[in-house]
């Protein structure tokens, strides 16, 4: 049975309108940030990874990203699989004028008949730190559901406001996340439209390590979803709700908090730093010249 990671990538390159082709490099050696969570990913031990994308960045995937990453993973003994989330995969017709994408939990199910054991969920554009990686596939070696937390102020932009899921944590348990918006930085930590929240608070940043059952709730619970949608057009199926029903079955989801730095470019103006972030792991040993060279089968 693998461990496997389970890449948000269906609307990479969308951001700043973007396709994949124009993903920028962030170091010196021409790396998207995806690069960074798949050598973390395997230096930790996960041996499987899956991309979810769609039928029609297909080719341009994998001229940019797919092609060299299987090709690093072969000799690792790392299996590489796609799925695709498609706006039309759905059991009923799609509601006239539904252009946006069903959401997380739409395309985490896109990986039906592909997960057979445990296996962690990110973002494809979200730099998450090695110490992340290493407890999520420890987790997953003992089962469950676990949500890895960061520190609010690693997550944060000099250059404008963010939204993070809040979390409340009880004796290592995960009781409710807030979806807070407009997270800025202020002198004396960080405030939501006045109100301070404090600079330790753990944050979602949509990494999750989750049973294969999961797969089941998914499966029950998008028809479900699909029927009681107030907005058709906008609604969509989204991890955090969907395991914050799970916490309201008395399902214990575990936080595994880490003190990594969470890098993203929510701004253009963020990318800068974000250059200079990597530079800085370099210089701290954290990665060597030539990424992959490090990884042993």
């Amino acid at each position: 049975m693998k461990t496997t990671l389970v890449i948000l990538a269906a609307g990479i390159g969308s951001r700043f309108g973007g396709g994949i082709k124009q993903l920028e490099p962030i170091d010196r050696q021409g790396h998207i940030i995806i690069d960074y969570s798949i050598h973390d990913a395997i230096a930790a031990g996960f041996d499987k990874i899956i991309f979810i994308i769609r039928h029609d960045i297909e080719a341009d995937f994998r001229e940019r990203i797919g092609s060299r990453i299987e090709a690093i993973a072969a000799p690792l003994g790392v299996e590489i699989a796609y799925a695709f989330q498609e706006i039309t995969n759905i059991p009923i017709p799609l509601p006239e004028g539904r252009t946006k994408p069903w959401g997380t939990g739409h395309a985490v199910l896109a990986c039906d008949g592909l997960i057979d054991g445990p296996f962690a969920v990110i973002n494809a554009d979200d730099y998450y730190g090695i110490e992340g990686f290493k407890k999520a596939a420890a987790f997953l070696k003992n089962g469950g559901y676990g949500l890895v937390g960061y520190v609010l102020k690693n997550t944060l932009s000099d250059n404008g406001g963010v939204t993070r899921g809040i979390c409340a944590v009880e004796n290592g348990r995960l009781t409710g996340i807030t979806e807070t918006r407009e997270i800025v930085k202020t002198e004396t930590g960080a405030a939501s439209n006045g109100k301070d929240i404090p600079l330790d608070s753990l944050v979602s940043m949509n990494f999750w390590c989750l049973p294969p059952a999961f797969m089941d709730v998914l499966k029950k619970g998008f028809p479900e979803f699909l029927s009681r949608m107030a907005n058709p057009l906008k609604d969509e199926y989204l991890l955090p709700v969907i395991v914050d029903g799970l916490l309201h079955q008395g399902i214990d989801v575990s936080v595994l908090p880490t003190h990594d730095q969470w890098f993203g470019v929510t701004y253009k103006e963020d990318k800068a730093a974000v250059m200079e972030s990597f530079e800085r792991l370099y210089r701290m040993g954290v990665y060597q010249e030539g990424l992959y060279g490090d990884l042993k089968h």
